[in-house]
């Protein structure tokens, strides 16, 4: 099923890769690339899930989680965290926020995919 996806990437590179895997599998993905302006985007339109980096310029991705999770209209987004910090302190603080998946660079698109699918389903 073809889901409308933020991704909230601030690496061109990534959420380029991203844009592409995704819309091969007929989503519709938008991006952007800082934590701010993912917050505001959710708020005009909201998707059926987000991809959120962690390492963002602003507000990180933890702090967007946050703010996502206290609001009563975001907070039943899912949100797959997507982060090069792979201590297991970084995962539990994710999922103790609220994230629906954790992901980390690198990453195999098949696994990205099928989180998607999974939450978007």
């Amino acid at each position: 099923m073809a889901a409308s996806v933020l991704i909230a990437e601030d690496e061109a590179n990534i959420s380029e890769s991203l844009s592409f895997i995704l819309s091969r599998e007929g989503h519709s993905v938008s991006t952007v690339a800082d934590g701010e302006a993912a917050l505001q985007q959710l708020r005009r339109a909201l998707p059926d899930l987000l991809i959120l980096d962690v390492m963002l310029p602003g507000r990180n991705g933890f702090e967007v989680l946050k703010a996502i999770k206290a609001d009563a209209r975001l907070q039943a987004l899912p949100v797959i965290v997507l982060t090069a910090r792979t201590q297991q302190r970084d995962r539990e603080l994710a999922e103790s926020i609220g994230a629906s998946a954790f992901l980390t660079k690198p990453f195999a698109n098949r696994d990205l995919v099928e989180q998607v699918r999974r939450l978007t389903a």
